[in-house]
């Protein structure tokens, strides 16, 4: 494990600890729009110090709350960190139990090289280091394992199903359960225990930098206005000829 991963995954823990006595009532505030494009809360940004903190040593930081974060000290060439502080941070500001954080590094050369996303409401962590395979394990644990895969899946995630009533009337007709929990980077790193993720919208870094990087050996596809993913080639070009056929 790279000293990277291991600084991600005390970042991690130092945002897990805090969580764990319940939110504080500063951190449901608003405060502005963010790089992403969406207004930041106080908990967007506790934890984006966090990741600061203990990251910033290793790269220039490119967050969705504050944009560019950089360090001086470390000059041209250096990698880039490509963080979500919280992702699905209304479900956290809502207090459902499906948030969490997504890492990616890139370095000098413009190669991915560590993905860490993070499910903070059960302490699931994934990671991924170039050349290595995808690890699961959970935070304050030193065990890890390859990732849980459920052999017969019965639902499909759709992340911003809301926006889009005709597809989610055709997968109905093709029986393609699903749920829509709304943290694209953690539905992601599930992707092996579900029929297939589903996300559609305007692509973003920041939601899919780390999360498509533990999509590794399964099938992508990746549109500007789709991503698909699936243990099963079958199921994610049946997916995309309904999407092109609206």
């Amino acid at each position: 494990m790279t000293d990277f991963t291991k600084a991600c995954i005390k970042a991690n823990e130092e945002i897990s600890s805090a969580l764990k006595d319940g939110f504080d009532a500063s951190w449901f505030e608003k405060t502005e729009v963010g790089a992403g494009g969406d207004v930041s809360s106080r908990l967007d940004l506790l934890a984006e110090e966090i990741f600061v903190k203990h990251l910033s040593s290793f790269g220039q930081i490119e967050s969705e709350e504050s944009g560019l974060i950089m360090n001086d000290a470390l000059g041209e060439g250096a990698s880039q960190i490509i963080i979500d502080p919280i992702d699905g941070s209304s479900n956290a500001l809502s207090l459902f139990p499906f948030y969490g954080t997504s890492v990616a590094k890139v370095n000098a050369d413009g190669i991915l090289d560590s993905a860490i996303v993070c499910n903070l409401a059960n302490g699931d962590i994934f990671l991924k280091s170039a050349g290595s395979d995808v690890l699961q394990g959970k935070l304050f644990s030193s065990i890890y394992h390859k990732p849980h895969v459920a052999p017969d899946p019965e639902i499909g995630l759709f992340e911003k199903a809301y926006a889009h009533p005709e597809l989610v009337a055709a997968l109905n007709e093709e029986k393609l359960k699903f749920r829509a929990p709304g943290a694209i980077a953690v539905s992601l790193a599930y992707a092996r225990t579900v029929n297939f993720v589903l996300f559609m919208g305007a692509f973003r870094i920041y939601d899919f930098a780390a999360g498509l990087a533990l999509c590794e050996g399964l099938e992508v596809i990746v549109e500007a206005d789709y991503v698909i993913v699936s243990k099963d080639k079958a199921i994610a070009e049946k997916i995309e000829n309904l999407i092109n056929n609206l």
